[in-house]
């Protein structure tokens, strides 16, 4: 009597197949019915991370028994003496380093023609690789920490349905933001943090209609965030934004006195919408005529109130000086939003709030700004 297996047509085993990740699928190709099955499956999304030898091995079966697999990991290979073929152009000193070691061929990676999913992590690829580009079908991009990766933003066109984009640690990727507007439709995470070589104008993103997220902090790009109107970045839950831009994360003030100006201009933007440019500082700049050397050299930590940074009481919102530091040694709060009725909702977990902030104000208590280098001089030396 035939088993239950063997009764099952094609089509019923590929129904199967759709609910296994791929290692178990690929045990199960007993006989050629199971085989042709496998090759029609359409690999549910699971981790299949490609971290040995022995994962690259079936990595490579993979690419006529799974053509399609909607889902692969490349990672670094853990034995040594083994690692992926060099791109184009690769690091040179990376290359004549690792040129004795046996190399396995990253284009089988092209096979995989219904790729959703690539993640490349931790810089286990060097140079170019024009392949990478062509899964037309890729909703998700990871290349996070892959810093001999060489590659330009205009090369994400290759990738229309493109939705999700990570990319810090990027050192070697180039090219615009602008080149994101082929991705106007699709895009809804861009992470292109601490990629120094990347540039352009954030406001080049302002009117993509899904986006929710967008890390450019560590980049070359600029702009000026009082720029976003009512109708920019609609849809949008958070924005890093990098020194560069006027108002953006780490932002360095030229004097003490610029600081309101560009406080006034996040606040804004705070208000409206808070998650937005969260976790928002600035700092005085080092070729400030403001600035002094506040390091303590017996603690090694600099108390100098220099930084600037938004506290909030409940739902009032002010600004304050402080070091950047654990220990912030703060100066006292400006205030941006008026002191709550006592009888409003919440007035009770203000106070509370309010008391915690000003028990933190210590040795500028009295100062709303940074004290000159002769009083913060004085107030140390007490």
């Amino acid at each position: 009597m035939a088993s239950t297996i063997d009764r099952l047509g094609t089509d019923e085993l590929v129904n199967i197949f759709e609910y296994l990740p791929p290692e178990d699928i690929m045990r199960t190709r007993l006989n050629k019915k199971m085989r042709d099955a496998a090759k029609k499956t359409f690999v549910p999304m699971t981790d299949f991370v490609v971290d040995s030898v022995i994962k690259y091995d079936a990595m490579a079966a993979m690419t006529t028994a799974l053509p399609h697999l909607q889902q692969i990991g490349i990672s670094y290979l853990h034995e040594e003496g083994h690692k992926y073929s060099d791109g184009d152009d690769p690091y040179e000193r990376l290359a004549a380093n690792t040129a004795d070691l046996t190399t396995h061929d990253t284009q089988l990676l092209s096979n995989f023609k219904w790729l959703r999913i690539l993640d490349i992590c931790y810089r286990p690829l060097n140079g170019r690789f024009p392949f990478l580009f062509n899964f037309t079908l890729l909703h998700k991009l990871n290349t996070s920490g892959c810093c001999y990766l060489n590659w330009d933003l205009e090369s994400l066109a290759g990738l229309p349905q493109l939705k999700e984009l990570f990319c810090t640690g990027n050192e070697s990727l180039t090219g615009n933001i602008n080149s994101l507007r082929v991705l106007k439709d699709t895009l809804a995470m861009v992470d292109i943090s601490d990629c120094p070589h990347v540039a352009g104008n954030f406001m080049d993103l302002a009117d993509f209609p899904h986006l929710k997220c967008v890390d450019l902090s560590c980049t070359a790009v600029t702009g000026d965030i009082r720029d976003i109107g009512k109708q920019s970045f609609q849809t949008l839950e958070l924005l890093l934004l990098p020194s560069g831009v006027y108002g953006g994360t780490g932002y360095e003030f030229q004097r003490i006195s610029d600081a309101p100006d560009v406080v006034m201009a996040v606040y804004s933007i705070h208000k409206q919408r808070p998650s937005l440019l969260k976790d928002w500082y600035g700092k005085l700049s080092k070729d400030s005529p403001d600035w002094y050397d506040g390091e303590d050299d017996f603690v090694g930590v600099d108390t100098a109130p220099l930084y600037i940074a938004f506290v909030e009481a409940g739902s009032r919102v002010g600004y304050r000086w402080e070091s950047a530091n654990d220990v912030p040694n703060p100066c006292e709060v400006n205030w941006l939003d008026p002191e709550p009725h006592r009888e409003c909702i919440g007035y009770e977990e203000y106070t509370e709030e309010l008391q915690e902030i000003e028990g933190q104000v210590d040795i500028y208590r009295g100062f709303h700004q940074p004290p000159t280098e002769e009083q913060y001089t004085r107030l140390w030396a007490a």
